[in-house]
């Protein structure tokens, strides 16, 4: 791509001050300093400010998104981009969320500036599983498993069942469910449907990809290789 194109893309500047950061030597390929906006290069072999372009390949992040924060990129408050290194949100395409956690649930978040994979992980004909672990303020019955195994819960103001989905009741008030969709507040609506509120609420893994086995702690990320979801589907 473009030098100038480059520089927008992954966030360091505008197209139009491009040229002042060309001409100061501060993008350089295999050793050379770059000295043209129109010249091409390759974000893997470049080096701006001496440094090498984060994700030039697209990036993809596991997040640990902590209590008390949302999604959205315009919402008041303690958002989870505001935890995030800044220039991630100066990519063109900036960096955002795939599907949203409440804010009053914790755990695994996907992030990414690539739109495909994000359509295509919520895209409800992947159906990527989603495992969560929960309490509740009331005993989970026992027939909630059959219920929401059969696909036939009917959540209020929808006309259509929700999808099989597994439930292990862990303890008489704690259980983990694995979703195969995602609805608005689908768990909590769902536990509140059988009788049981939800009190806490955490995602515990996504697909291939177990929070426990990322060790990251709140508000903490780490690279992963999407790669994982394909060898999965």
């Amino acid at each position: 791509m473009r030098t100038d194109a480059l520089l927008s893309r992954f966030g360091y500047c505008s197209r139009k001050d491009a040229p002042a950061w060309i001409k100061a030597g501060r993008v350089v390929q295999d050793g050379s300093a770059i000295t043209a906006a129109r010249q091409n290069a390759d974000p893997a072999r470049t080096l701006v400010d001496g440094a090498p372009v984060p994700f030039p390949n697209g990036l993809y992040a596991a997040f640990h998104k902590p209590l008390g924060c949302t999604c959205s990129h315009k919402e008041e408050g303690a958002l989870i981009y505001d935890l995030l290194p800044p220039e991630w949100l100066r990519r063109n395409p900036p960096v955002n969320s795939v599907g949203r956690l409440d804010k009053e649930t914790s755990g695994l978040l996907l992030l990414t500036d690539d739109g495909a994979f994000e359509h295509a992980m919520t895209s409800p004909r992947r159906h990527v599983p989603k495992v969560y672990e929960l309490t509740t303020s009331a005993p989970i019955p026992e027939d909630a498993v059959v219920l929401f195994a059969a696909g036939t819960l009917l959540l209020n103001g929808e006309t259509t069942p929700c999808k099989p989905a597994e439930l292990i009741i862990t303890a008489p008030c704690a259980a983990r469910l694995t979703l195969h969709e995602g609805r608005y507040h689908q768990v909590r609506r769902m536990l509140a449907a059988a009788g049981a509120p939800v009190l806490t609420l955490q995602r515990v893994q996504i697909g291939p990809l177990r929070l426990a086995d990322l060790n990251l702690q709140p508000g903490e990320w780490c690279a992963f290789n999407p790669a994982i979801f394909s060898q999965q589907a």
